[in-house]
């Protein structure tokens, strides 16, 4: 696959609760600046509403038809850039921005419990580790139940997989915006090179 014809979307969410600005908008507009050399970023503010995401992700596959969306969100309690390896369907009880939460507490009526990225998230950390980015970044199996895990498991069962999702601590906690834009840079670029050597294996296995 031709290195130039890569397509990301990037989303960050906006402002809810104590984050009156939040990390992860800022971290993705910090992105956004850098680039990511020949790949095609377009990057997009996420309201924190329920019913919002189940407009706007499917939206987002259907007008840029990208490789991959890869999710980002603020955690308060993170110390590290985390990058989760599931969405969960079930347990959606917090109110968002509209003091809503969906009457079924979750995500798809149906789905499966829990969907999993293709992206080897150890594989990205490894790798991430290995560039001495100077940002520590970790694995997690569990984004919340709030509006990111819900983001994350609805882009899974759209795209069948191929989303991502990294949880970003607050600004200066310990990182600044243009730290988390430079990590967001690196991770984005080591899961685009993953999801290349996955397909060539499909491809090759095709051939035999």
């Amino acid at each position: 696959m031709d290195n130039s014809s890569r397509t990301v979307v990037v989303t960050g969410f906006g402002p809810f609760g104590e984050h009156s600005i939040n990390a992860s908008w800022v971290a993705v507009q910090e992105l956004k600046k850098l680039g990511l050399g020949n790949d095609i970023l377009h990057v997009c503010e996420v309201p924190v509403e329920y019913q919002t995401v189940q407009s706007l992700v499917p939206s987002l596959w259907k007008k840029y038809h990208p490789q991959l969306i890869v999710h980002v969100g603020v955690s308060a309690m993170a110390t590290t850039v985390t990058l989760e390896k599931c969405g969960r369907n079930h347990g959606y009880k917090g109110l968002d921005n509209s003091s809503f939460c969906p009457d079924s507490q979750c995500c798809v009526v149906g789905g499966p419990d829990c969907i999993d990225s293709v992206i080897d998230m150890e594989s990205v950390c490894k790798r991430v580790a290995a560039t001495g980015l100077g940002v520590a970044v970790s694995v997690s199996k569990d984004a919340g139940r709030y509006l990111c895990d819900f983001t994350y498991y609805t882009s899974l069962y759209l795209s069948r997989g191929r989303s991502a999702f990294i949880h970003v601590p607050p600004i200066g906690n310990p990182y600044s915006g243009e730290v988390l834009g430079r990590a967001l840079q690196a991770i984005v670029q080591e899961m685009l090179d993953l999801l290349d050597q996955a397909e060539g294996k499909i491809h090759c296995q095709h051939v035999h």
